[in-house]
This record gives structure tokens, sequence and C-alpha cells, in this order.
């Protein structure tokens, strides 16, 4: 079957696997329940039950987006994968979904830069108090549990740059990805960025020519801190490295003074 936008994007893109070893490591208390926002395809939530059932953990996952044909593609996978049972899907508006008292999470994560979709503070703070919530309630309403999430920044970020990688897929077809940032306001930290492909198999040439447009808002790390202390996190720290050996533990900044110019980072923040 051709390849779709979703399986470029998870060939090009993501590493789930990555992901959950450092989720992992970073709770460091065998967390079970993990709720991943702006989940697109659940890459990671199908990974993550995927791990569980490996171990004879019963793990299991919510994965939240506002796109339905995308959560049908994630259920679909999940399906073909055999952790559909493990994986609780909703489709909603992450931003503004209110927690009740039957969501609880041992760790939250979205990944892609999603906390850009996030362009207005006090959207931020409520959002940051709701994933404070459903963290409180995990771990049998002992919480402890963390929020992870990516971003960067960087003078580069504000300025129109193009980046080409080159990927095969497991069927020999070369894959031609390419990362744009089209437009930028640093005054209002907007910033609007596209996604493209071209396979390149039997059947000639296909191009998915800005597969996907993002319009974000490039958060600081100073403003996130403050909104995540005001929700009541404890320990926020910054990571630069989350690809790590079996023996390995992650190791967060000492300080953002830390980062360099232009930067790709995990935030970590533990809710007690």
């Amino acid at each position: 079957m051709p390849m779709d936008r979703h399986d470029l994007y998870e060939l090009c893109v993501q590493s789930p696997r990555t992901i959950v070893t450092f989720l992992d490591k970073v709770h460091a208390q065998r967390p079970t329940v993990l709720r991943e926002d702006f989940c697109g395809t659940a890459a990671v939530s199908r990974r993550w039950v995927s791990e569980g059932f490996k171990r004879g953990e019963l793990r299991r996952s919510v994965a939240g987006d506002l796109d339905a044909d995308t959560l049908s593609k994630a259920r679909t996978l999940a399906e073909h994968e055999g952790v559909a049972d493990g994986i609780q899907f909703l489709h909603t508006n992450c931003i503004h979904a209110e927690p009740d008292l039957t969501e609880d999470a041992d760790v939250i994560y979205f990944g892609n830069f999603s906390i850009g979709e996030i362009h207005h503070p006090a959207d931020l703070s409520r959002y940051f108090s709701h994933c404070h919530r459903r963290l409180a309630l995990g771990n049998l309403g002992f919480g402890g549990g963390v929020l992870v999430f990516d971003l960067y920044g960087g003078p580069e970020a504000f300025e129109p740059t193009i980046l080409h990688r080159t990927h095969t897929a497991r069927s020999g077809a070369r894959i031609d990805y390419t990362w744009r940032h089209e437009h930028a306001d640093a005054s209002s930290r907007m910033v609007e960025n596209s996604i493209s492909f071209v396979v390149h198999d039997d059947a000639g040439e296909t191009r998915f020519d800005r597969a996907y447009v993002y319009r974000w808002r490039l958060w600081t790390f100073d403003e996130l801190h403050a909104a995540l202390r005001h929700a009541g996190f404890r320990e926020i720290h910054l990571h630069t490295s989350i690809a790590l050996a079996p023996n390995q533990s992650p190791q967060p900044l000492a300080s953002p003074r830390e980062l360099p110019l232009n930067w790709i980072a995990c935030v970590v923040a533990r809710q007690a």
C-alpha cells in the first residue's frame, strides 16, 4: 500500500522508541499511564503500550487530538499492531479539554513542538494547570508524575530556513524530507513552518508539498518556567540529550544558560 503523509511523518520525524525510553527514565518510578496530547497518529502511545506488553506490564494510554482523520489513522495503526485495547482515543481540543476525576496520568507527553499550538498566555496557564491536576491523580492518587514536551529556540528560529534530509523506507523507496521556516515575526513570536515530502519508488515520484503546515508561537523557556511554577510544578528541567543507552540516566542542564545559541530541548516538569 502506498505511504500517506502520516506514514512519511512517522518515518522521517518521529522516534517513539527513544521517547518512551526517555519518559520511563525521567519518571523513574515504573509509570503505567501515559497521556499523549496533540497525539497525531499516537506513535508514542502505541510504543508505550507495546513496551508494556513485552514486559508483562498492564500499561495504558490516553491519546487526544483535534483532527478526526488523523485519529482514525492512529486507531487503524494501533489495531494492526495489536495495542488498540490499551489506548483510549479522544477526539478533543487538548488545549481546552477540562480534566475530570477519572483522568489520571503518570506521564503527560506531547512532542513535535506542539507547545507552539498554544498561542495565548491565559490558555498556556490553564493547560498547565489541567496537566498538574491529571498528574496529581496518577500513581493511585499519590501523584508525582511528569509533564514532558519539546521546544526549540534561538535566532535561527526567526529566520527563513530550509532543512533537507533523505530517508529510506523498508520498501527501499527514497524519501526526501524538507522542513521550511516560511514566515516569522519576532515581535509576536509567531512562526509558520511546513514539512514536505517527495517519494521516489518504482512507480516514479510522488510529491507531498506542504503536507503539514504549522502556525506556532515560540515560547521562551522563561515564559514556560513561570507558567509551570504558577500551575504548581516543582522541579523543572531542560534536557538536550534524550537518546539514552540502556544503563544511561537522563542528565538535565544545570542552567538554561548552558543552551547553545540555536537549540532543541525537552522540558521535564515534575508535579510534586
